[in-house]
């Protein structure tokens, strides 16, 4: 039986190319971002697709139920969100830091009450796409760099609570990637001298799902290029 994956902000860069890389492993697939261009592309796909927002705690309920009416089950989750507020560190306010809580803690958190339930029947992969950032802190992004951190150690708890259910849950770390624009001065940075491909992140996704990572849970994977300084 083909496995059902839902993916969060889906409709273009990361979660559009997982959705690519995911169809190609014969998953059904639940596709959910802010803008109606989800919907194009869930046709396009042959998937079912929904407006709405990871910050939203309806709009999570209305896509884990657009996944069960339709297909009757879930495997698979992508966190997949925006980018949040950036700024001089002590000039960023407090309802952008509760912005930035909301949308990359806060989303990981709700998606999984409604999640574990279900996949405790049959067990299932979450994969919370995070940045570089969580382990190698930059003051380019704050808030980021902050939430990311503390969304490492959620995944440890949950790992720790849910593995023996047979429910994974791992981060994936961005570097620079070419869905945005990277300038050369930040490019040479990079160890591979270069700025990562949206597919690259989403083949790391597809074997973070697949029963070939059955063993791993809890982790933190970068994908950055080398990026990263942290051991």
């Amino acid at each position: 039986m083909n496995k059902v994956a839902i993916i969060t902000a889906a409709s273009k860069g990361i979660g559009a190319a997982c959705a690519h890389a995911l169809l190609k492993e014969k998953y059904k697939l639940v596709l959910m971002s802010r803008t109606e261009s989800v919907l194009e592309l869930a046709n396009d796909l042959d998937a079912v697709g929904i407006v709405g927002s990871v910050t939203v705690q309806d709009d999570l309920s209305k896509v884990m139920d657009l996944a069960m009416d339709t297909y009757g089950q879930i495997d698979a989750i992508v966190n997949n969100t925006g980018h949040p507020p950036k700024g001089d560190l002590l000039k960023i306010t407090d309802s952008e830091w509760k912005e930035a809580f909301d949308l990359l803690l806060l989303n990981v958190v709700r998606i999984s009450r409604l999640a574990v339930p279900i996949m405790k029947k049959n067990g299932g992969s979450i994969v919370n796409i995070s940045s570089y950032s969580a382990k190698d802190p930059n003051i380019l992004f704050p808030t980021s760099s902050t939430i990311r951190a503390g969304l490492s150690a959620f995944v440890k708890l949950f790992a720790d609570q849910y593995a023996k259910y047979g429910i994974r849950m791992n981060n994936v770390l961005p570097g620079y990637i070419d869905s945005f624009d990277v300038g050369d001065e930040i490019r040479s940075m990079i160890p591979a001298k270069r700025e990562g491909k949206v597919n690259e992140i989403a083949n790391t996704v597809v074997f973070l799902l697949s029963d070939e990572s059955s063993y791993v849970t809890g982790q933190n994977i970068r994908v950055d290029g080398g990026l990263g300084r942290s051991i």
